[in-house]
């Protein structure tokens, strides 16, 4: 599996309302933690180190 950097979301005005949902009424900390979650869980959905790697790589640019 390679890392897709191209538009891949079908509703992205969903998507994203939908994580700002998630985050309504918590605190800073509680919406760090659920962005750390996420994140876990999402890694864990691509299961692959190495396109896990490329995705950190892309973040950090």
């Amino acid at each position: 599996m390679s890392l897709n950097l191209q538009p891949n979301l079908k509703s992205p005005d969903d998507a994203y309302a939908a994580l700002l949902e998630a985050h309504e009424g918590l605190s800073k900390e509680e919406s760090d933690a659920l962005n750390a979650r996420l994140i876990l869980v999402l890694m864990n959905h691509v299961g692959e180190m190495e396109v896990i790697r490329k995705a950190l790589e892309a973040a950090r640019e």
